[in-house]
């Protein structure tokens, strides 16, 4: 029996394989609760193991005028972002800012971002892939991918990009979900903590002075007022003042 399948459909059935695996280990991260931050760092290493020409890879987010980099595979990435952040353009400022994937060469983004080149080829990044990366009007930037190579990417690289940025949009919706519900949970606990110490130095007020709740928190509210003091900071001063007492 002769095995028809030439090397490229060999190399392109072993890539899309390879980003089988990296979404079905991003599909887990789905079900999980997980902080923004784990979730891209998950991303770019998983990236570096899906997509063969890409060496190192980082995500890079827009915070109005400004850019920074929240994950990257390699201290080298953090640098040429942050070049390309102090230059002001750049395929993954591009990428970004226009919500179009962006695929060039170092050396065809010479004439388009010369500054951005010189820093790139001084970092050893010969080709660079960047796709966006928009979940709401919160949360704008980029996926980005760097090659040693000059020819580093191309229309497979690209396509296995987008499906992955699709998959991983999910993920970080997720991920700040979660973040956004654990900072409530956190407001809350504080909240009914302030609440119960108030009730306690109240039930103090009232035992001593045989005045009502009402009267109690009255008086609470004016200590507070008079010196400037947060309210659960007066009451839990009365409460440790009473157990010292006992």
């Amino acid at each position: 029996m002769v095995d028809n399948e030439q090397p490229q459909d060999l190399d392109v059935v072993q890539r899309l394989d390879e980003v089988r695996d990296a979404l079905s280990e991003l599909s887990r991260v789905l079900d999980q609760e997980e902080e923004l931050g784990r979730v891209l760092q998950r991303g770019v290493d998983q990236l570096t193991r899906a997509i063969p020409g890409a060496e190192m890879a980082s995500v890079s987010v827009l915070r109005g005028d400004t850019a920074e980099t929240v994950a990257a595979s390699s201290e080298r990435v953090w640098g040429v972002d942050s070049d390309q952040y102090a230059i002001g353009e750049g395929p993954g400022l591009e990428a970004a800012r226009g919500g179009e994937i962006v695929r060039v060469s170092v050396e065809q983004a010479t004439e388009r971002w010369p500054e951005f080149a010189r820093s790139a080829r001084a970092a050893g990044v010969a080709s660079y892939l960047s796709c966006p990366l928009i979940i709401d009007e919160k949360f704008a930037g980029a996926l980005n991918l760097y090659s040693t190579q000059p020819h580093g990417f191309g229309d497979l690289d690209e396509a296995l990009l987008r499906l992955y940025v699709t998959a991983a949009t999910a993920a970080i919706a997720n991920a700040r979900r979660y973040a956004e519900a654990r900072r409530l949970a956190e407001h809350l606990a504080r909240a009914l903590e302030s609440r119960a110490v108030v009730d306690q130095a109240s039930g103090v007020l009232m035992a001593r002075r045989g005045i009502s709740a009402e009267e109690a928190f009255s008086e609470l509210s004016r200590e507070s007022q008079n010196t400037n003091t947060k309210l659960r900071e007066i009451a839990a001063r009365i409460v440790q003042g009473a157990r010292r007492a006992q």
